[in-house]
């Protein structure tokens, strides 16, 4: 039985996929390691929007010749479809393959017996049309469920579309399917994701179905105690998805929605399909629907164009908006990127600088949000994330809660009374409902 390991660099998408392809090889009879156990295969999924994407590559390829030097290696994802000849030349590597040959890498590679030189599948983008269902499991309390892949848009500074192709679905008959199964394991929740997850409902091109009509759907799903929407586009969050999730008792009051800039100017840059004015009344609905709602942004500092008075411009727009925190990105240049032609590049330096004024900004807006949480009774997943004698977990609407460790408690959904934010910046739980033993 040969054993396999699995290394995954970059989003949810990445992780939903590797787990699923992890299984296929389970069920033709390998068995999955980890890193570090001598594995006779390793399987790296890579990332083209973290930033020094071939750097990362290289270093995992080292430590897993480093560990197994007569290993398979194979290097499959965003990166591994941007630059398949590049990766192919990297010492160790001996097989490339895109983004629709990674399903099927254990046919293709067949006995992964390693050959001279590396193998390279790699599709043109534009002929990748299929959409292969992936989830997550048995890495997490979690499971992320992948129900859209790609993007039509063409936003100045994504390689996304060259990485994953167009705009394609499931089917909401298969996703509910994929949902019951996944009910009939320990998972209590399922976050959903994909690369524009507010553009599902597109099968060969066409549009057949809505994202809103998918969520009314698996809120029927039995099984599921919590579903949890991942990032969506402002322009793709309707009224009426977020109306619902206000009315439902498993979706839970948490939304991510990528802002990127708050200068109208730096927006149209970036080609952008909103303005500020539409992002605010979304926080606005958002807020008037579920006061607690928690809501995450994601904003690029240092794209070319941006002075400092955009800048400045952006920080005042988030200072004032009633949000939770931020996940903060410093501009990166990326090859066959618009961005990379445009003038007046900021200073290095100035990213960081500004990168940081964010970070700063987003630690206190989490702590008012979760301040604002404190007195109230929330339902949390606890994880099997321990550390000081303390567990810990999610409230509902995305606050991070600790308590004091209890076996029975992990992945369980409990009650609790937050009491306190801790020096860690997490919030103590006073009071745990107690565990019902059968």
């Amino acid at each position: 039985m040969k054993k396999v390991a699995f290394y995954t660099l970059g989003c949810k998408l990445n992780y939903s996929e590797t787990s699923t392809i992890a299984r296929k090889f389970e069920e033709k009879g390998y068995r999955k390691v980890d890193f570090t156990d001598t594995p006779d295969i390793f399987i790296i999924n890579t990332c083209s929007v973290t930033e020094n994407a071939d750097k990362k590559c290289r270093k995992v390829v080292r430590e897993a010749r480093a560990l197994s030097p007569n290993a398979y290696v194979a290097i499959i994802g965003c990166y591994a479809q941007l630059k398949p000849k590049e990766i192919s030349e990297i010492p160790g590597v001996d097989a490339v393959l895109g983004a629709s040959e990674k399903f099927q890498l254990i046919e293709l590679l067949d006995g992964f017996e390693r050959p001279a030189q590396a193998k390279v599948f790699n599709s043109e983008i534009n002929e990748v049309k299929s959409f292969n269902s992936s989830y997550s499991l048995f890495d997490r309390t979690r499971t992320f469920l992948k129900v859209q892949d790609g993007c039509d848009y063409s936003c100045a500074f994504c390689t996304i579309p060259l990485a994953r192709g167009s705009s394609r679905s499931d089917s909401i008959q298969n996703i509910c399917k994929t949902a019951q199964e996944i009910a009939q394991t320990e998972v209590k929740e399922i976050i959903l994701t994909g690369v524009n997850t507010g553009d599902f409902g597109l099968q060969n091109g066409e549009r057949k179905e809505r994202f809103i009509d998918l969520i009314r759907a698996l809120d029927r799903v039995e099984g599921i105690e919590r579903f949890r929407i991942s990032s969506i586009e402002p322009n793709l969050l309707l009224d009426e998805i977020i109306e619902f999730v206000g009315g439902s008792k498993r979706f839970a009051p948490h939304f991510h929605i990528p802002l990127q800039s708050g200068s109208n100017k730096i927006l149209k840059l970036m080609r952008r399909r909103y303005l500020r004015e539409l992002y605010a009344s979304k926080v606005d609905k958002i807020k008037s629907t579920m006061p607690h709602a928690c809501i995450g942004v994601d904003v690029i500092v240092g794209f070319p164009g941006e002075t400092h008075e955009d800048f400045l411009e952006t920080y005042q727009f988030l200072n004032e908006l009633n949000i939770s925190y931020l996940h903060v990105f410093t501009y990166s240049e990326r090859e066959n990127t618009l961005a990379t032609q445009m003038k007046e590049p900021v200073p290095m330096e100035q990213r960081h600088a500004r990168s940081k004024m964010l970070h700063i900004l987003s630690d206190k807006k989490r702590r008012v949000f979760y301040e604002s949480n404190l007195g109230k009774n929330r339902s949390v997943l606890f994880e099997n994330d321990i550390e000081d004698g303390q567990m810990h977990g999610f409230t509902e609407n995305y606050v991070r809660v600790s308590a004091k460790y209890d076996p029975v408690l992990i992945n369980e959904m409990k009650k609790v009374h937050l009491a306190f934010v801790s020096e860690k910046g997490i919030v103590r739980a006073a009071e745990v409902e107690s565990p019902v033993l059968g």
